[in-house]
Formats: C-alpha cells, structure tokens, sequence
C-alpha cells in the first residue's frame, strides 16, 4: 500500500512539472520566432527608409514602428516570466494594450468615433497601470483576529 501511495505522489509531481517544461518550451520557440519577426521588421524599416520616395510612406513608417515595438515588448515579457519564477507581470500586458491602441490610432484614424473609442481605452489602461503602481506588492499580513488558532 505504500508503494502505490509513493507512486501515486511521485506521478502527481511529476505532472506539473512535465508541463511547465512544455510551456517552457513553447515559450522559447515563440521568442525565437518573435526574434525573427522582429529581424524581419528591422529590414523593412531599412527598405522604407532607403527605397521609398512617396509622401505616404509615414504612416505605414509608423505603423511598423509601433510593430516592432509590440514584437520587443511580447519579446521582454517572456524573458520576464523566466527571471521573475515563471510569471507574466500584469504591467507588461498593459504595455503591449497601450502600444497596439496608439497603433491603430495611427493606422485607422479614419473615422472619429474609432479613434475617440481607442483613446478612451488608452485611459483606462493608463489608469489602471497607476492603479498597479500605488497598490503595494506584497498582501498585507492577516490580521491575528482572522487566523484560527491550533490548539
């Protein structure tokens, strides 16, 4: 019986760690593959800039920045998750949200209403990285009058 006890707890163990390894290494793969796109948008950046004589080539210029800015910031959050013992900082997300609204700002700044909708979005995340910023860290300890007492 105590063997099957033994295995028993040796396989519960060894589920979640067989699964923080694959997660690992799906995580890896995709900053390989992010590195690569973010190569690839650095060669564009060089081809707009050297090869384009149009006058409306700022726009898609910007929009490839803001690109290029998303591929580093999702880049930087996975290297974050290994150093900060495989977890996503909730501020990184937030970044990645205000980049994306202020590229679509750029990109499809047609319609008012739209752009009206993603600045007010652009707030909220704005306020709720300052909400992060002046909450403290760590939880506060429970207080002895909630803790049971083992007698």
């Amino acid at each position: 019986m105590h063997q099957k006890n033994s295995t028993y707890l040796q396989l519960i163990k060894a589920i979640p760690k067989s699964l923080q390894l694959f997660l690992n290494a799906c995580l890896i793969l995709l900053a390989l593959i992010l590195s690569f796109l973010l190569f690839k948008e650095l060669i564009e950046f060089l081809k707009i800039l050297i090869f384009s004589k149009e006058e409306g080539d700022y726009k898609l210029f910007l929009a490839n920045i803001l690109i290029f800015f998303l591929y580093f910031e999702f880049i930087t959050m996975i290297i974050k998750y290994f150093k900060e013992n495989y977890h996503f900082p909730l501020r990184y997300f937030i970044y990645i949200g205000i980049t994306a609204m202020v590229r679509l700002i750029i990109v499809e700044h047609d319609h008012p209403l739209n752009t009206l909708m993603y600045s007010l979005i652009i707030l909220i995340l704005i306020i709720s990285y300052f909400i992060i910023n002046i909450t403290p860290l760590e939880r506060p300890t429970r207080s002895s009058l909630f803790i049971k007492k083992e007698h």
